[in-house]
């Protein structure tokens, strides 16, 4: 089984399932490394001055945002760690949504979730409530320092965890600007008929492992002719450092959904009074929005 790149809990409620997050694709395209002709060393970006053309050093980098057209806002390492979101480890669940209320466009990069050590059973309870619900749990996690709106959903006896983008991140259809010629169109009876009997024709099964990247297998197959020729350069390797994880714990399942349920029902009770408590309290300033970056 693969190594998991994150682990944590899954939290909902009271209740926390330990996992592991698992990535459910892995990159097979072909990567170019930019080499030196004359040793074979690596070569990498040179920080470049557009203006002058000319080399900088780190040291003289600093980072901005562009506020307007031409215009930035610099800000300190300290200021961008700052801002950074609390990695608390965990799979934060806050709501649950029909499966099919999750636009396409949204949907981004999956992982699979493994359950750890002592979270097995409450790992099947969530999968299984899930699948008899036909929904999905929306919910929050960071990583690497950034947090992500999430969905996690079951698939056959799993659960998958799927990057969601942001709504901010969509362009909305409109963005296309269609016109009436495809928005209403004028179609006769006969060319949907034979459109359809097109469809019928070349209707198949889904057998992925007749989908293969052909640009990909093409260069490894001259990759390995030229290595079988003995056309082969050794290249110094690059290694990273090893991330450290934390895990958790699982207490009682039962006590604390039945403390969850209660904790749900005494909110409920007590909203009327919290709504009127809130009309007592001066309104929040507005945040300013922040300007779009210029492309």
């Amino acid at each position: 089984m693969p190594r998991s790149i994150w682990k944590g809990a899954i939290s909902f409620g009271l209740v926390h399932i330990p996992v592991g997050l698992v990535s459910a694709t892995s990159k097979q395209g072909v990567d170019f490394d930019w080499l030196d002709k004359r040793s074979m060393d690596p070569v990498g970006y040179k920080r470049i001055n557009k203006v002058t053309g000319k080399e900088i050093t780190s040291e003289n980098i600093v980072k901005g945002v562009q506020y307007e057209k031409g215009r930035y806002v610099v800000l300190s390492d300290e200021e961008i760690r700052a801002a950074h979101p609390e990695a608390t480890q965990t799979i934060d669940i806050f709501s649950f949504v029909e499966r099919s209320a999750i636009p396409l466009q949204n949907i981004d990069t999956p992982y699979y979730l493994s359950p750890e050590r002592r979270g097995e059973k409450v790992y099947a309870l969530l999968r299984e409530a899930l699948r008899q619900s036909d929904k999905v749990a929306l919910a929050r996690v960071v990583l690497h320092t950034r947090q992500y709106l999430t969905a996690l959903m079951p698939l056959e006896d799993a659960l998958v965890l799927v990057k969601l983008r942001w709504p901010a991140e969509v362009r909305g259809l409109a963005t296309l600007e269609l016109g009436p010629t495809v928005t209403k169109p004028n179609l006769a009876k006969s060319e949907l008929e034979m459109a359809r009997r097109l469809i019928e024709d070349m209707a198949g099964d889904w057998q992925p492992e007749e989908y293969r990247d052909q640009f990909q297998e093409q260069i490894m197959d001259l990759v390995e002719e030229k290595a079988q020729k003995g056309k082969i350069h050794e290249v110094e390797a690059v290694s990273g450092e090893a991330e450290t994880r934390r895990s958790a714990d699982v207490i009682d399942l039962t006590e604390l959904l039945k403390r969850s349920l209660s904790e749900r029902g005494a909110e409920a009770k007590g909203k009327g009074k919290s709504d009127d408590d809130e009309q007592d309290k001066p309104a929040a300033p507005k945040r300013r929005a922040p300007r779009k970056q210029a492309r």
